[in-house]
């Protein structure tokens, strides 16, 4: 029996944990079975499943699994929680996925129908000091790669985190925190123009394999259907000081196209919104570089140039 019940009814304080209606804000009262007074609830999900476990009957928290696929290694409740991975599957059956099989991640990377690599790793604050932008879990938002032009370190040293000397990034990247807090599982592109930065070690980089009969519009739709992201619930694990997800995305599964013309008409409101972005972003930096008048920055990621003296030059912020 395995119960995911996500309150004990105690706050962290020790204190009891009131019920909240979800729709008014306000808390829930009941009658007190001894004195009969309105008294708060307490949000006891646990309980709930406990008293479900006595009367013989299941929970949406609630369940039992084999013995068998229960492993020590990994002791928590919420990884055979199975309920979003069933989720995705009866909506595989739906008219909508008609041209679509799926598999996990995990499989696509061992078919090299996507690549995976891992962020170049995370040099001390006081090497922040140069024209290299440095990209933090914290910069990736709202679907796109914010670059903070304060946060910097010189080309030099981005040099020897890059493997080879080189990002080894491309245009239209998808870029994901690997171990942070709840933004585990969302999606930002990378924009043409950002391929020259440095990735913190805890960003993983996805992207459409050699094999694939899709591009990075089509499998930026699929990692941002509800039905994907849900899942990522069951294999974020929460350590002392932040979440971890280890390799356990992928067992996450996505659709994929059984046509090349199926994933592309699935995909191509994301396919002209990005391509737009990226044009319009293409067009406000040359401005920018054509006047030289304006402190705006745009991206700032354009390889330093080399000096007559071999010493980098920073690009410029325009």
């Amino acid at each position: 029996m395995v119960s995911t019940a996500p309150t004990c009814g105690l706050t962290k304080g020790g204190r009891l944990l009131p019920l909240i209606d979800r729709k008014t804000g306000n808390r829930v009262q009941v009658k007190d079975p001894e004195t009969g007074e309105l008294v708060d609830a307490v949000n006891d999900r646990l309980l709930d499943d406990m008293e479900a476990l006595v009367e013989g009957r299941t929970t949406d928290t609630l369940r039992f699994i084999p013995r068998d696929s229960v492993s020590m290694l990994t002791a928590v409740p919420i990884y055979y929680d199975r309920r979003f991975d069933e989720a995705f599957h009866e909506a595989m059956e739906t008219e909508r996925f008609d041209e679509f099989s799926s598999a996990t991640i995990g499989d696509l990377l061992k078919e090299g129908l996507i690549e995976i690599q891992n962020g170049h790793g995370s040099p001390s604050a006081d090497q922040r000091v140069g024209e290299v932008p440095y990209i933090k879990v914290s910069d990736l938002r709202a679907g796109l790669v914010n670059i903070n032009p304060t946060n910097r370190v010189p080309y030099n040293v981005a040099q020897k985190f890059w493997r080879g000397g080189k990002p080894d990034l491309r245009a239209f990247d998808l870029l994901c925190p690997e171990r942070t807090s709840k933004n585990i599982g969302d999606f930002c592109v990378l924009m043409p123009g950002q391929e020259q930065v440095l990735l913190t070690k805890e960003i993983v980089v996805m992207r459409p394999g050699k094999k694939a009969n899709f591009d990075a519009f089509y499998l930026l739709w699929a990692m941002t259907l509800k039905i994907v992201r849900d899942q990522w619930r069951r294999v974020v694990f929460m350590q002392t000081n932040r979440e971890d997800v280890g390799k356990r995305y992928l067992e996450i599964s996505i659709p994929i196209p059984e046509s090349k013309e199926a994933g592309e008409a699935a995909s191509e409101a994301f396919r002209r919104y990005f391509l737009t972005v990226a044009k319009a972003r293409e067009n406000l930096a040359a401005y920018l570089s054509d006047v030289g008048d304006h402190h705006f920055f745009i991206s700032g990621t354009e390889p330093p140039e080399e000096q007559d003296d071999g010493v980098a030059k920073a690009p410029s912020d325009e």
